[in-house]
Formats: structure tokens, sequence, C-alpha cells
């Protein structure tokens, strides 16, 4: 299991313009005549096929049943889906959206103004890692069967990324109650569940849908496979019984690199880190002090972790923001160097000359043997020392962010181009600031980037955070991780900005 940054990104993962003001447009299409079937190998499961409980990196598996209001292009740009324009006012707390006419879902029901309201409503309130993501939904107006406002507490930057994520996806609203929809989806897209030849758990096959409303997917049939290990990815690749996958492991990478059966390319969605959560000292008091993270900072050998783990794939990091955001500062890749002694010194200076104990959990699919003594190494040398707790996914989610039982974790986080996004996922209380820390510049500078998003005042204001949070020593990122996306010759397959995996629209048979 992988868990992204947005546990929608609980995704997380990620993107597109700040803000766009006005869309329009269709994206009907022609349909297309392809038979083919298509095998998407992956080591994300989908607990649950209810919209209110969609992840960032398992959303190809809501793609297939269910439309987004707004559809993300590879490159991030929004296009229409569901809505077919949208517009905010000038205090940008008022998005209104024209929906389009004539969609069903596969239950008969018709797509209009209320089963947007029900579904909006159902993810907000359905307590799933993303519901976080509306909190600034205030009100949905409903005007008529093809207009709706919606009316929000405040401006929020990351609003249309959202509805075309996880907080976008629109399910038959005689479904949402009863909880029927975690295992028998009910949407209006390209696809449906077939419930015959799925397994839950371990492989789901989706039929396309003859009376789809919009252009045709080349692929009469969409297999998700999932699998524990990707050496079971590779084999599957290699043999051609899958045909494509995104490969995070280094060693895997490089054992499937020379194979030339098969087409790669190499990208980045994140980096990989230690979130520091307890910036107020309730679990863990010695990191309440800032000299206290910033010598944690300059403890890891980054440039060795980097090389050793990952084989030289990806570059390091001090910094929480992609280079694709207006916060991205290049300097602030290295702001640490390592650098032990000063470490050392950074802790006599805070009070503790004989170190300290820091308790972290422990995912496997996150921090295999190397990655763990790595760090252990690399802390026990300026004197703190780690523990670790073994802990399986369903233990991690309720301990880490219900219970609040830990003072940090390592994380994978999916890198949005979006400032925005990043910030709410990181530094607005919830889920990955799970103890509510701030400080007046934290509190001063994020207001204005979500009012002027957008602006040169937005920009500098994102850039005055990203510094501050480097040099408060908020995280301690250790590099950006570059991973394979890998498909057969006869697939053509296209990354997804904001996304740990492509979209399922971004699949096509490969031109002979």
């Amino acid at each position: 299991m992988r868990i992204s940054a947005r546990i929608g990104a609980l995704t997380a993962g990620a993107t597109a313009l700040s803000l766009v003001l006005t869309g329009c447009g269709t994206d009907g299409g022609s349909a297309t005549a392809g038979t083919a079937e298509l095998d998407i190998a992956t080591l994300t499961n989908a607990q649950s096929l209810d919209p209110a409980t969609a992840l960032g990196s398992a959303l190809p598996y809501f793609q297939a049943v269910y439309d987004t209001l707004i559809k993300r292009a590879p490159d991030g740009t929004y296009k229409p889906m569901l809505a077919t324009k949208w517009t905010y006012d000038k205090s940008r707390t008022q998005l209104s959206l024209t929906l389009r006419q004539g969609v069903k879902f596969s239950d008969g029901t018709a797509f209009d103004a209320q089963a947007v309201k029900a579904n909006l409503e159902h993810f907000k309130g359905g307590g799933g890692g993303g519901a976080k993501y509306l909190a600034a939904l205030k009100n949905v107006k409903v005007a008529d069967a093809t207009h709706v406002t919606l009316e929000l507490t405040s401006p929020d930057p990351g609003m249309l990324f959202y509805l075309s994520d996880a907080a976008g996806l629109m399910a038959s609203p005689k479904k949402l109650a009863g909880g029927s929809l975690k295992t028998k989806p009910v949407g209006t897209g390209p696809y449906t569940l077939d419930k015959a030849k799925t397994a839950i758990g371990s492989k789901y096959v989706f039929d396309r849908k003859k009376d789809y409303w919009g252009e045709e997917l080349p692929y009469k049939t969409l297999t998700i496979s999932v699998f524990d290990n990707e050496t079971a990815v590779v084999n599957g690749l290699k043999t051609g019984q899958l045909d494509s996958a995104v490969l995070q492991d280094a060693n895997q990478q490089a054992s499937i690199e020379p194979d030339t059966n098969l087409t790669k390319s190499k990208h980045s969605f994140d980096f990989q880190g230690l979130l520091l959560f307890d910036r107020g000292g309730v679990r863990t008091p010695q990191l309440k002090d800032a000299r206290v993270r910033q010598a944690l900072n300059y403890a890891l050998d980054r440039e060795t972790m980097l090389e050793k783990i990952r084989g030289g794939r990806g570059e390091i990091t001090d910094q929480v923001f992609g280079p694709e955001t207006k916060a991205y500062d290049k300097s602030l890749d290295s702001y640490y160097p390592h650098d032990p002694a000063k470490a050392k010194k950074l802790l006599a200076q805070a009070g503790y000359a004989q170190g300290f104990t820091l308790k972290l959990p422990r995912m496997s699919a996150i921090v295999n043997d190397a990655l763990a003594s790595s760090i252990e190494a690399d802390f026990k040398a300026v004197g703190v020392k780690v523990k670790w707790d073994q802990l399986d996914g369903a233990t991690a989610l309720q301990k880490i962010f219900r219970e609040k039982a830990y003072s940090g974790m390592v994380m994978n986080i999916g890198q949005s181009s979006i400032d925005w996004v990043t910030m709410n996922d990181l530094v607005v209380p919830g889920a990955f600031n799970p103890f509510a820390t701030s400080d007046p510049t934290v509190k001063k500078l994020l207001p204005q980037v979500q009012v002027a998003s957008g602006t040169k005042a937005g920009d500098d204001a994102s850039r005055a955070l990203n510094k501050h949070l480097v040099e408060e020593g908020w995280f301690a990122p250790f590099y950006r991780a570059s991973f394979l996306l890998v498909s057969s010759k006869d697939v053509k397959v296209v990354p997804q900005s904001g996304m740990a995996v492509p979209s399922i629209y971004n699949y096509a048979p490969a031109k002979s």
C-alpha cells in the first residue's frame, strides 16, 4: 500500500493553473472502434468504490465508473466534463457551474444540479480522508437543473483542482445512502464494474459502456490488477501479462530498464521525507524548539541516501514545494547540507546535548530496511535515537491520524503544481498537520496566498512561506524521487500532472 499526501490524498497528492476564472466548451469527441483490453498494475488497493472514500493514488478505479465535474488534462489544464462552464465572482467565494444536459447515471437517474448538490454534501460529510478539501464549501445553491453555485466561506485556490479530482466524482444520488456504492458503483463514467470477473482487493474488471455520453475510450475492457510487491509487477510486464505500471522501487526500475520490449519514461511526482508533526512538543517536547528540528535536517546525509537507496534516481531537496510551483526556490533544495557537527551544536544550544528518543511509525511499503537504517544511523551520529513502531496500513491510519500517537512520520508526498493544494495538505490544520501547529508568520502568509493566489502578491507570499517553513524546520525532506512509467510497446501512455499514476484517459493503442 502506498499512502499519498492526499489521503484523497490521505493524494494526494496534486496539477494546473492556480486559479482558472472561466472554462467553457464541450468534451464529447467522436467514438472510436477500439476493442482491445488494457491491464494496469498497481500496489494501491481501493478499499471502497464510494466516491466519499476516494484516494488520490487510487483515482483510476473511480474514474472508470464516475465522471468528475471538471476534467484535468495530462498537463494539468482544466477541461469541461460534467460541467461545461465555470465562473467565479469577483470575491472568488461564488463558483457558478453550468452542467451538461442529457447525461444519465447507469441506473437511469438523470444527472442534474440536485445530483451535484447531493454528491458534494456526501463527499464533505462522508468521513473520507479528502473531506477537508471541501472545508470552504458553505452551501450548494441550485438555480435550475443545469445551473448550480458553490458558495464558499473564503476563497479556495484549489477548488477547481478538487472538482477535477476526488471531490468532483459524481455518483447516482439514489445510491449515496446505504453503503452500496462501496462494491456496486453507479456513475456516469465510461465503464461499468463487471462484478462477475472482479475480485475485490485483487482484481477489478470494467466493461466499456455502450451508451456513454462522451468520447468512447479505446479499450473495451479495463482491468486494474492489485499487487503487494513490485517484483511480481515487473514479471507481469516482462511476460506481457500486464500492459502498464508505475515502478517506484529503484531496484525494480534497474531490473526492467534493459528490456527493449517495453516502453519506459522517467518522471517525478513526489518527494520522500520526514514530516515533523509535533512542532508544539505535545508528544516529543524537544521538537518544540526550532533548533532541534533544524538539527535533524543537518543530520541527514541526503546525497548518500539518494545514491544508496535509490541508485541516484532523483534530486535531493530540503523543501516540500515542487519545481512547478510559484513557491519553489532552487536554493532551498540545498539549504541543509550534511553537517553533523552543526546538528550537535544546535541540539546542545537547545539543551539536549545528550540527545533524545524520537518514536516514529513504520510501514514497510514506505520505509524499507535500507531507508530505516539510513535514518537511524544519521540521527544516531548526532545523539538522537530512533524507535520504530511497525504498523500495518489500517493500524497506521488509526494511530497516526486519529489518535495522533506520533510526532512525525516518513512519507511519500505528491507535489502539486498548485501552491495552495500543497499548503492545504501540509500546513493547514488537518491530516498532515494533526496537532494544528502554526506560528505568527504562517498565520500572516497563509491568508495572503489564499486570497491573492495567481497574483504577484500571492506568489510572493508563497515563496516567503516556503522559505519560512524551511528555515524553521517544519519538515525534513530527503529527495524528489524519480519513478518509471512502463508500458508495452502496443500501449501509449502519458503521465498525469497532479497524480502519481496516469488517468485512465491517458492510455491509447500505440501507432504501428
